[in-house]
């Protein structure tokens, strides 16, 4: 039996960082943002590489699925962007998952956010669409899904992973914690526009000084707006292990 993991999470998180630890489990195979396409093509947003994305992947969210649905193995990993899930597409296949949510500070999100892409919405960092899904999934529970911060894993990757596993129902593979640097093929096609860091790296950074980042009006006001649905998720982050 195939145990399938959504990962839920906006933009600029260790989104791509945490899908390297899972592909470097024996086990596992990962899925890169299956939705990003479909996305593009229903929103008609201009992103870094467009094209090749569109070409990339399906457009219409029912294929998506289905090929997901289709993956083979004893653990498939999918990598999803909380902004991707439009109003108009499905979600009853969610219930066929175990529902994680990775979380970080809106205004820390916006602040790296615009380093990559200049104008941003509150609807482009989807904290709004993260507590959707969240409050979804815990309905169905009838209990809090798994919630990480991505600053807690960077400052204890075996513990939070650990924790995380425990709470998916897996166990914890310590290859989860370093992995090669390079590109990965299971990689979007836009990763030259978005992975130069996580191409770097073999593992989880250390965390810098948690400081508060100054943000102008605009992008103060998104976070402030972002911020209430981030609190709630942020009261069920797990613990380390």
């Amino acid at each position: 039996m195939t145990v399938r993991i959504a990962m839920w999470s906006g933009p600029r998180n260790i989104s791509t960082a945490m899908m390297r630890a899972f592909e470097n489990r024996p086990d596992c195979t990962v899925v890169d943002e299956p939705f990003y396409a479909a996305y593009l093509a229903q929103t008609g947003l201009d992103h870094p590489m467009r094209d090749d994305v569109l070409a990339a992947q399906p457009l219409d969210w029912r294929e998506v699925v289905a090929e997901l649905d289709g993956l083979p193995g004893a653990l498939v990993y999918e990598k999803h962007m909380t902004h991707h899930m439009l109003p108009v597409f499905g979600r009853d296949w969610t219930s066929s998952r175990a529902n994680a949510f990775l979380i970080r500070d809106p205004a820390e999100v916006l602040v790296s956010y615009t380093v990559k892409r200049a104008e941003v919405t509150l609807e482009d960092i989807g904290v709004v669409q993260q507590r959707d899904l969240f409050d979804r999934e815990a309905d169905r529970l009838g209990h809090a899904p798994p919630v990480v911060c991505g600053a807690d894993v960077l400052a204890d990757p075996r513990g939070m992973l650990s924790a995380l596993c425990a709470a998916l129902g897996i166990p914890f593979d310590a290859a989860m914690l370093r992995w090669p640097a390079g590109r990965r093929d299971s990689d979007g096609v836009w990763a030259p526009a978005w992975y130069d860091a996580v191409e770097r790296s073999t593992g989880f950074e250390a965390p810098r000084e948690t400081v508060t980042p100054v943000v102008d009006d605009h992008l103060r006001r998104i976070a402030d707006a972002a911020r209430p649905h981030y609190e709630v998720l942020l009261q069920h982050r797990l613990t380390p292990a």
